[in-house]
Protein backbone atom coordinates (compact mmCIF):
# COMPACT_ATOMS: atom_id res chain seq x y z
CA UNK A 1 0.00 0.00 0.00
CA UNK A 2 1.03 4.13 -0.58
CA UNK A 3 -0.67 6.86 0.13
CA UNK A 4 -1.91 8.34 -2.87
CA UNK A 5 -0.64 11.74 -3.40
CA UNK A 6 0.30 13.63 -6.58
CA UNK A 7 4.02 13.14 -6.13
CA UNK A 8 3.31 9.17 -6.02
CA UNK A 9 1.12 9.05 -9.03
CA UNK A 10 3.61 10.84 -11.07
CA UNK A 11 6.22 8.73 -10.41
CA UNK A 12 4.83 5.40 -9.72
CA UNK A 13 6.39 3.19 -12.73
CA UNK A 14 4.39 1.06 -15.12
CA UNK A 15 4.27 -2.55 -14.82
CA UNK A 16 6.26 -4.69 -17.61
CA UNK A 17 2.78 -6.27 -18.84
CA UNK A 18 -0.85 -6.05 -17.98
CA UNK A 19 -1.78 -3.24 -14.89
CA UNK A 20 -0.59 -2.69 -11.33
CA UNK A 21 -2.96 -1.43 -8.81
CA UNK A 22 -1.44 0.66 -6.04
CA UNK A 23 -4.00 0.58 -3.28
CA UNK A 24 -4.30 3.76 -0.88
CA UNK A 25 -3.40 3.41 2.99
CA UNK A 26 -5.93 5.78 4.48
CA UNK A 27 -8.84 4.86 2.56
CA UNK A 28 -9.49 1.30 2.10
CA UNK A 29 -10.83 0.05 -1.52
CA UNK A 30 -9.47 3.38 -3.00
CA UNK A 31 -6.80 2.97 -5.41
CA UNK A 32 -4.75 4.22 -9.10
CA UNK A 33 -4.49 1.32 -11.13
CA UNK A 34 -1.55 1.86 -13.87
CA UNK A 35 -0.98 0.09 -16.89
CA UNK A 36 2.11 -0.71 -18.76
CA UNK A 37 1.91 1.89 -20.88
CA UNK A 38 1.60 3.89 -18.76
CA UNK A 39 -1.82 5.12 -18.31
CA UNK A 40 -3.18 6.05 -14.65
CA UNK A 41 -6.81 5.36 -13.80
CA UNK A 42 -8.69 5.77 -9.85
CA UNK A 43 -10.93 3.41 -8.93
CA UNK A 44 -12.61 1.47 -6.17
CA UNK A 45 -13.34 -1.65 -4.78
CA UNK A 46 -16.10 -3.01 -2.18
CA UNK A 47 -18.95 -5.54 -2.25
CA UNK A 48 -21.95 -5.11 -3.24
CA UNK A 49 -24.41 -7.68 -1.58
CA UNK A 50 -21.45 -9.74 -0.55
CA UNK A 51 -19.94 -9.47 -4.50
CA UNK A 52 -16.97 -7.96 -5.04
CA UNK A 53 -16.85 -5.12 -7.14
CA UNK A 54 -14.34 -2.86 -8.97
CA UNK A 55 -15.39 0.24 -10.94
CA UNK A 56 -13.10 3.06 -12.61
CA UNK A 57 -13.54 6.71 -11.17
CA UNK A 58 -11.85 8.07 -13.91
CA UNK A 59 -8.26 8.71 -15.36
CA UNK A 60 -5.75 10.28 -14.22
CA UNK A 61 -5.42 14.23 -15.61
CA UNK A 62 -9.13 14.17 -16.11
CA UNK A 63 -9.52 13.66 -12.13
CA UNK A 64 -7.17 15.33 -9.80
CA UNK A 65 -6.09 13.12 -6.43
CA UNK A 66 -8.53 15.16 -4.45
CA UNK A 67 -11.80 15.08 -7.01
CA UNK A 68 -10.89 11.66 -6.93
CA UNK A 69 -10.50 10.82 -3.06
CA UNK A 70 -13.82 12.27 -2.50
CA UNK A 71 -15.47 10.39 -5.29
CA UNK A 72 -14.24 6.98 -4.62
CA UNK A 73 -15.85 8.00 -0.56
CA UNK A 74 -18.62 8.61 -2.67
CA UNK A 75 -18.58 5.41 -3.94
CA UNK A 76 -17.58 3.21 -1.81
CA UNK A 77 -20.82 4.56 0.84
CA UNK A 78 -23.36 3.59 -1.81
CA UNK A 79 -21.62 0.24 -2.38
CA UNK A 80 -22.25 -0.23 1.46
CA UNK A 81 -25.68 0.82 1.31
CA UNK A 82 -26.03 -2.08 -1.12
CA UNK A 83 -25.56 0.58 -4.02
CA UNK A 84 -23.86 -0.93 -7.27
CA UNK A 85 -21.77 1.62 -8.68
CA UNK A 86 -22.15 0.34 -12.38
CA UNK A 87 -25.99 0.68 -12.22
CA UNK A 88 -25.32 4.20 -11.23
CA UNK A 89 -22.97 4.67 -14.46
CA UNK A 90 -25.67 2.75 -16.85
CA UNK A 91 -28.43 5.04 -15.21
CA UNK A 92 -25.93 8.36 -16.08
CA UNK A 93 -25.44 7.52 -19.31
CA UNK A 94 -28.80 6.34 -19.81
CA UNK A 95 -29.60 10.06 -18.80
CA UNK A 96 -27.59 11.64 -21.81
CA UNK A 97 -29.19 9.26 -24.15
CA UNK A 98 -29.94 11.33 -27.17
CA UNK A 99 -33.53 11.24 -29.28
CA UNK A 100 -30.32 10.61 -32.16
CA UNK A 101 -28.92 8.19 -30.03
CA UNK A 102 -32.44 5.96 -29.76
CA UNK A 103 -33.32 6.47 -33.46
CA UNK A 104 -30.05 5.18 -33.88
CA UNK A 105 -30.38 2.18 -32.27
CA UNK A 106 -34.23 0.96 -33.24
CA UNK A 107 -33.46 1.65 -36.81
CA UNK A 108 -30.52 -0.19 -36.42
CA UNK A 109 -31.68 -3.76 -35.09
CA UNK A 110 -30.96 -6.48 -37.43
CA UNK A 111 -34.07 -7.57 -39.81
CA UNK A 112 -36.73 -5.56 -37.63
CA UNK A 113 -37.65 -3.08 -40.10
CA UNK A 114 -37.30 -2.55 -44.35
CA UNK A 115 -34.77 -0.42 -45.36
CA UNK A 116 -37.59 2.34 -46.49
CA UNK A 117 -39.51 1.80 -43.13
CA UNK A 118 -35.92 2.93 -41.42
CA UNK A 119 -35.65 5.75 -43.77
CA UNK A 120 -39.10 7.45 -42.89
CA UNK A 121 -38.12 7.42 -39.37
CA UNK A 122 -34.99 8.72 -39.85
CA UNK A 123 -36.41 11.47 -42.12
CA UNK A 124 -38.87 12.42 -39.71
CA UNK A 125 -36.29 12.44 -36.75
CA UNK A 126 -34.10 14.25 -38.82
CA UNK A 127 -36.45 16.84 -40.43
CA UNK A 128 -39.36 17.34 -38.54
CA UNK A 129 -37.54 17.15 -35.14
CA UNK A 130 -33.77 18.42 -36.08
CA UNK A 131 -33.87 20.39 -33.25
CA UNK A 132 -34.55 17.67 -30.48
CA UNK A 133 -32.50 15.19 -31.95
CA UNK A 134 -29.27 16.21 -29.81
CA UNK A 135 -31.64 16.17 -26.77
CA UNK A 136 -31.81 14.06 -24.04
CA UNK A 137 -34.68 11.96 -24.76
CA UNK A 138 -35.82 12.45 -21.27
CA UNK A 139 -36.28 16.11 -21.40
CA UNK A 140 -38.32 16.10 -24.20
CA UNK A 141 -41.78 17.33 -22.38
CA UNK A 142 -45.72 17.11 -22.87
CA UNK A 143 -45.56 21.08 -23.30
CA UNK A 144 -42.86 20.90 -26.15
CA UNK A 145 -45.08 17.78 -27.77
CA UNK A 146 -48.25 20.09 -27.77
CA UNK A 147 -46.54 23.44 -29.45
CA UNK A 148 -44.77 21.43 -32.03
CA UNK A 149 -47.46 19.52 -33.07
CA UNK A 150 -49.49 22.61 -33.07
CA UNK A 151 -47.21 24.41 -35.33
CA UNK A 152 -46.90 21.33 -37.77
CA UNK A 153 -50.82 21.30 -37.96
CA UNK A 154 -50.90 25.04 -39.21
CA UNK A 155 -48.09 25.63 -41.10
CA UNK A 156 -46.40 22.47 -41.51
CA UNK A 157 -42.29 22.09 -41.75
CA UNK A 158 -41.90 25.42 -43.57
CA UNK A 159 -44.58 27.21 -41.11
CA UNK A 160 -46.21 28.58 -44.92
CA UNK A 161 -48.86 25.58 -45.33
CA UNK A 162 -51.08 23.41 -43.13
CA UNK A 163 -49.95 19.86 -42.48
CA UNK A 164 -52.32 17.68 -40.35
CA UNK A 165 -51.51 14.63 -41.88
CA UNK A 166 -47.93 15.02 -41.72
CA UNK A 167 -48.12 16.46 -38.13
CA UNK A 168 -50.06 13.06 -36.76
CA UNK A 169 -47.51 11.12 -39.17
CA UNK A 170 -44.07 12.42 -37.04
CA UNK A 171 -45.11 12.23 -33.85
CA UNK A 172 -46.68 8.50 -34.04
CA UNK A 173 -42.92 7.80 -35.01
CA UNK A 174 -42.12 9.79 -31.98
CA UNK A 175 -44.53 8.14 -29.74
CA UNK A 176 -42.65 4.94 -31.20
CA UNK A 177 -38.97 6.59 -30.36
CA UNK A 178 -40.10 7.13 -27.06
CA UNK A 179 -41.79 3.92 -26.33
CA UNK A 180 -38.90 2.11 -27.40
CA UNK A 181 -36.56 3.98 -25.11
CA UNK A 182 -38.98 3.50 -22.47
CA UNK A 183 -37.91 -0.27 -22.80
CA UNK A 184 -34.41 -0.30 -23.50
CA UNK A 185 -33.48 2.29 -20.85
CA UNK A 186 -33.61 2.15 -16.73
CA UNK A 187 -32.43 4.65 -13.88
CA UNK A 188 -29.95 3.75 -11.37
CA UNK A 189 -33.26 1.95 -9.36
CA UNK A 190 -34.49 0.29 -12.29
CA UNK A 191 -37.47 1.53 -13.32
CA UNK A 192 -37.47 3.23 -16.39
CA UNK A 193 -35.94 6.22 -17.77
CA UNK A 194 -39.17 7.49 -19.34
CA UNK A 195 -42.18 6.65 -17.17
CA UNK A 196 -44.68 8.63 -19.42
CA UNK A 197 -45.14 9.06 -22.97
CA UNK A 198 -44.92 12.60 -23.24
CA UNK A 199 -46.72 12.24 -26.92
CA UNK A 200 -49.75 10.64 -24.68
CA UNK A 201 -50.43 14.77 -24.52
CA UNK A 202 -51.63 14.57 -27.61
CA UNK A 203 -54.77 12.50 -26.97
CA UNK A 204 -57.34 15.12 -27.04
CA UNK A 205 -54.80 17.14 -29.81
CA UNK A 206 -54.59 14.97 -32.65
CA UNK A 207 -55.56 16.48 -35.80
CA UNK A 208 -58.82 15.88 -37.42
CA UNK A 209 -58.47 14.16 -40.27
CA UNK A 210 -61.95 12.55 -40.93
CA UNK A 211 -62.70 8.70 -41.25
CA UNK A 212 -60.46 6.31 -43.84
CA UNK A 213 -63.50 5.42 -45.56
CA UNK A 214 -64.19 9.34 -46.60
CA UNK A 215 -60.87 10.39 -47.76
CA UNK A 216 -60.74 9.37 -51.70
CA UNK A 217 -61.66 11.56 -54.50
CA UNK A 218 -65.37 11.46 -54.84
CA UNK A 219 -66.34 9.33 -58.83
CA UNK A 220 -68.04 13.24 -59.74
CA UNK A 221 -64.50 14.37 -59.50
CA UNK A 222 -62.74 11.84 -60.81
CA UNK A 223 -62.58 13.38 -64.73
CA UNK A 224 -61.26 16.56 -63.68
CA UNK A 225 -58.73 15.61 -61.44
CA UNK A 226 -57.65 13.03 -64.20
CA UNK A 227 -57.57 16.47 -66.74
CA UNK A 228 -55.83 18.33 -63.88
CA UNK A 229 -53.27 16.35 -63.54
CA UNK A 230 -52.54 15.60 -67.54
CA UNK A 231 -52.76 19.32 -67.87
CA UNK A 232 -49.86 19.74 -64.94
CA UNK A 233 -47.79 17.00 -67.01
CA UNK A 234 -47.62 19.95 -69.62
CA UNK A 235 -46.77 22.65 -67.42
CA UNK A 236 -44.96 21.22 -64.73
CA UNK A 237 -40.58 22.48 -65.14
CA UNK A 238 -37.97 19.93 -64.17
CA UNK A 239 -37.66 16.44 -63.88
CA UNK A 240 -38.65 16.12 -60.55
CA UNK A 241 -41.76 18.35 -60.78
CA UNK A 242 -42.91 15.83 -63.75
CA UNK A 243 -42.39 13.06 -61.78
CA UNK A 244 -44.66 14.20 -58.72
CA UNK A 245 -47.45 14.35 -61.04
CA UNK A 246 -46.58 11.23 -62.66
CA UNK A 247 -46.49 9.38 -59.58
CA UNK A 248 -49.65 10.61 -58.95
CA UNK A 249 -51.10 9.65 -61.75
CA UNK A 250 -49.57 6.22 -61.34
CA UNK A 251 -51.00 5.70 -58.46
CA UNK A 252 -54.76 6.20 -59.03
CA UNK A 253 -53.98 3.99 -61.75
CA UNK A 254 -52.57 1.43 -59.86
CA UNK A 255 -53.86 1.54 -56.03
CA UNK A 256 -49.84 1.38 -54.99
CA UNK A 257 -49.03 2.28 -52.02
CA UNK A 258 -46.26 5.44 -51.61
CA UNK A 259 -43.36 3.55 -51.32
CA UNK A 260 -43.63 0.81 -54.13
CA UNK A 261 -44.20 3.62 -56.88
CA UNK A 262 -41.25 5.90 -55.45
CA UNK A 263 -38.87 3.16 -55.18
CA UNK A 264 -40.07 1.38 -58.48
CA UNK A 265 -37.20 0.99 -60.75
CA UNK A 266 -36.94 0.36 -64.32
CA UNK A 267 -35.91 -3.01 -64.24
CA UNK A 268 -39.09 -4.12 -62.45
CA UNK A 269 -40.95 -2.65 -65.14
CA UNK A 270 -42.03 -5.33 -68.42
CA UNK A 271 -43.80 -4.06 -71.47
CA UNK A 272 -44.66 -5.97 -74.51
CA UNK A 273 -46.39 -4.04 -77.36
CA UNK A 274 -48.41 -7.30 -78.55
CA UNK A 275 -49.81 -9.01 -75.12
CA UNK A 276 -51.39 -7.08 -72.89
CA UNK A 277 -50.78 -9.74 -70.22
CA UNK A 278 -47.11 -9.09 -70.51
CA UNK A 279 -47.76 -5.54 -69.21
CA UNK A 280 -46.67 -5.51 -65.54
CA UNK A 281 -44.72 -4.10 -62.88
CA UNK A 282 -43.28 -5.96 -59.94
CA UNK A 283 -43.13 -5.24 -56.29
CA UNK A 284 -40.24 -6.35 -54.00
CA UNK A 285 -39.43 -6.65 -50.61
CA UNK A 286 -42.84 -6.83 -48.91
CA UNK A 287 -43.65 -6.73 -45.47
CA UNK A 288 -45.77 -9.76 -45.65
CA UNK A 289 -45.92 -12.43 -48.80
CA UNK A 290 -43.81 -12.70 -51.89
CA UNK A 291 -43.31 -10.94 -54.88
CA UNK A 292 -45.59 -9.70 -56.89
CA UNK A 293 -46.41 -9.35 -60.44
CA UNK A 294 -49.00 -7.00 -61.11
CA UNK A 295 -51.15 -5.90 -64.21
CA UNK A 296 -50.74 -2.65 -66.11
CA UNK A 297 -53.27 -0.94 -67.65
CA UNK A 298 -52.97 0.67 -71.37
CA UNK A 299 -53.28 4.04 -69.33
CA UNK A 300 -50.09 2.94 -67.47
CA UNK A 301 -48.58 1.40 -70.00
CA UNK A 302 -48.71 4.89 -72.13
CA UNK A 303 -47.54 6.86 -68.44
CA UNK A 304 -44.36 4.85 -68.23
CA UNK A 305 -43.55 4.84 -71.90
CA UNK A 306 -43.53 8.88 -71.70
CA UNK A 307 -41.05 8.87 -68.83
CA UNK A 308 -37.82 10.76 -69.51
CA UNK A 309 -34.97 8.62 -68.03
CA UNK A 310 -33.02 11.29 -65.85
CA UNK A 311 -29.12 11.30 -67.33
CA UNK A 312 -26.89 11.68 -63.96
CA UNK A 313 -23.64 13.09 -63.46
CA UNK A 314 -21.28 9.92 -64.46
CA UNK A 315 -23.12 9.70 -67.47
CA UNK A 316 -25.60 6.92 -66.60
CA UNK A 317 -29.25 7.27 -66.40
CA UNK A 318 -31.00 6.56 -63.00
CA UNK A 319 -32.58 3.59 -62.40
CA UNK A 320 -35.78 5.10 -60.59
CA UNK A 321 -39.25 5.33 -62.65
CA UNK A 322 -39.70 8.47 -60.78
CA UNK A 323 -36.24 9.84 -60.12
CA UNK A 324 -35.30 13.01 -58.59
CA UNK A 325 -31.85 14.86 -57.82
CA UNK A 326 -32.14 14.47 -53.77
CA UNK A 327 -29.56 11.77 -51.78
CA UNK A 328 -32.25 8.65 -52.46
CA UNK A 329 -32.39 9.72 -55.84
CA UNK A 330 -35.89 9.07 -56.02
CA UNK A 331 -39.05 11.05 -55.64
CA UNK A 332 -40.23 11.79 -51.59
CA UNK A 333 -43.82 12.85 -52.19
CA UNK A 334 -45.79 14.72 -54.67
CA UNK A 335 -46.91 17.71 -52.70
CA UNK A 336 -47.86 19.91 -55.56
CA UNK A 337 -50.41 17.26 -57.61
CA UNK A 338 -52.02 15.93 -54.41
CA UNK A 339 -52.85 19.78 -53.11
CA UNK A 340 -54.21 20.56 -57.18
CA UNK A 341 -56.27 17.32 -56.32
CA UNK A 342 -57.12 18.31 -52.41
CA UNK A 343 -58.30 21.71 -54.19
CA UNK A 344 -60.69 19.70 -56.73
CA UNK A 345 -61.49 16.91 -53.95
CA UNK A 346 -62.31 19.81 -51.45
CA UNK A 347 -60.54 17.87 -48.98
CA UNK A 348 -56.88 17.00 -47.62
CA UNK A 349 -55.85 13.93 -49.73
CA UNK A 350 -52.45 11.91 -49.41
CA UNK A 351 -50.74 9.64 -52.28
CA UNK A 352 -52.13 6.76 -49.81
CA UNK A 353 -55.71 8.16 -50.44
CA UNK A 354 -55.49 7.48 -54.33
CA UNK A 355 -55.13 3.62 -52.65
CA UNK A 356 -58.59 4.03 -51.40
CA UNK A 357 -59.92 6.08 -54.56
CA UNK A 358 -58.75 3.12 -56.75
CA UNK A 359 -60.64 0.81 -54.75
CA UNK A 360 -63.82 2.39 -54.20
CA UNK A 361 -63.47 3.05 -58.49
CA UNK A 362 -62.64 -1.05 -58.61
CA UNK A 363 -65.83 -2.38 -56.47
CA UNK A 364 -68.30 0.43 -57.01
CA UNK A 365 -68.10 1.74 -60.56
CA UNK A 366 -66.33 -1.35 -61.86
CA UNK A 367 -68.25 -3.90 -59.75
CA UNK A 368 -64.85 -5.51 -59.31
CA UNK A 369 -65.39 -7.78 -56.46
CA UNK A 370 -63.40 -7.76 -53.09
CA UNK A 371 -61.45 -11.15 -53.55
CA UNK A 372 -59.92 -9.55 -56.98
CA UNK A 373 -59.98 -6.14 -55.81
CA UNK A 374 -57.69 -7.02 -52.81
CA UNK A 375 -55.28 -8.17 -55.05
CA UNK A 376 -54.50 -5.60 -56.96
CA UNK A 377 -53.93 -3.31 -54.52
CA UNK A 378 -51.34 -6.06 -53.15
CA UNK A 379 -53.47 -7.42 -50.01
CA UNK A 380 -52.99 -10.91 -49.24
CA UNK A 381 -56.13 -13.28 -48.65
CA UNK A 382 -58.19 -13.97 -45.89
CA UNK A 383 -56.63 -16.38 -43.41
CA UNK A 384 -59.35 -18.66 -43.71
CA UNK A 385 -59.32 -18.84 -47.13
CA UNK A 386 -57.62 -21.99 -48.11
CA UNK A 387 -58.47 -22.08 -51.76
CA UNK A 388 -56.66 -19.21 -52.80
CA UNK A 389 -53.89 -19.81 -50.71
CA UNK A 390 -52.78 -23.06 -51.45
CA UNK A 391 -53.92 -23.92 -54.87
CA UNK A 392 -53.90 -20.13 -56.83
CA UNK A 393 -50.36 -18.51 -57.51
CA UNK A 394 -50.78 -15.01 -56.25
CA UNK A 395 -47.83 -13.70 -57.48
CA UNK A 396 -48.65 -13.22 -60.95
CA UNK A 397 -51.61 -11.22 -61.06
CA UNK A 398 -50.82 -10.12 -64.75
CA UNK A 399 -52.10 -13.38 -65.81
CA UNK A 400 -55.67 -13.28 -64.93
CA UNK A 401 -55.96 -9.72 -63.48
CA UNK A 402 -55.36 -7.56 -66.23
CA UNK A 403 -59.26 -6.89 -67.80
CA UNK A 404 -59.79 -5.99 -64.58
CA UNK A 405 -57.50 -3.48 -64.11
CA UNK A 406 -57.95 -2.47 -67.43
CA UNK A 407 -61.85 -1.88 -66.59
CA UNK A 408 -60.53 1.03 -63.67
CA UNK A 409 -58.51 2.86 -66.12
CA UNK A 410 -61.27 3.04 -68.74
CA UNK A 411 -63.14 4.34 -66.46
CA UNK A 412 -61.41 6.93 -65.26
CA UNK A 413 -60.70 8.30 -68.86
CA UNK A 414 -64.58 7.96 -69.67
CA UNK A 415 -64.86 10.17 -66.94
CA UNK A 416 -62.14 12.31 -68.36
CA UNK A 417 -63.73 12.73 -71.36
CA UNK A 418 -67.09 13.60 -69.74
CA UNK A 419 -65.28 16.28 -67.89
CA UNK A 420 -63.93 17.69 -70.43
CA UNK A 421 -66.85 17.81 -73.09
CA UNK A 422 -68.36 20.73 -73.51
CA UNK A 423 -71.74 19.02 -75.48
CA UNK A 424 -72.35 17.89 -71.56
CA UNK A 425 -74.96 20.23 -69.83
CA UNK A 426 -75.80 19.54 -66.17
CA UNK A 427 -80.03 18.51 -66.39
CA UNK A 428 -82.19 21.46 -64.66
CA UNK A 429 -83.99 20.70 -61.25
CA UNK A 430 -87.67 20.58 -61.40
CA UNK A 431 -89.18 23.34 -59.67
Amino acid sequence: MAKLTKTFIDKVEPPAEGYAIHWDDKLPGYGLRVTANGVRSFVAQGRVSGKAIITTIGRYGLFTEEAARKKAQKILQDMREGIDPRAVNKADAAMKVTLQDVLEAYVGRPGKLKASTAAEYRRQVEKTFAKWAPLPIASITRDMVKERHAALVKGGLEGKKAAPASANAAFVTLRILIRFAMDEYRQADGTPLIRDNPVDALKHHWAKLGTRTERYIDRRKIGEVWNKLHAMRGEVQGYEALASVDLTIFGLLTGARRDEMATLTWDRVHMDDHDPAECWWHITDRKRGEDLQMPLSSQAVALLRSRPRLKLADGTESPFVFPSWGKSGRIQDARAPMQAIGEIAGRHLSLHDLRRTFTNIAMRECLIEKFRTDLLTGHKPASDDVTSRSYLNLTRLNEWLTGEVQKIGDWIEQQAAIAASKNVVPLQRSA
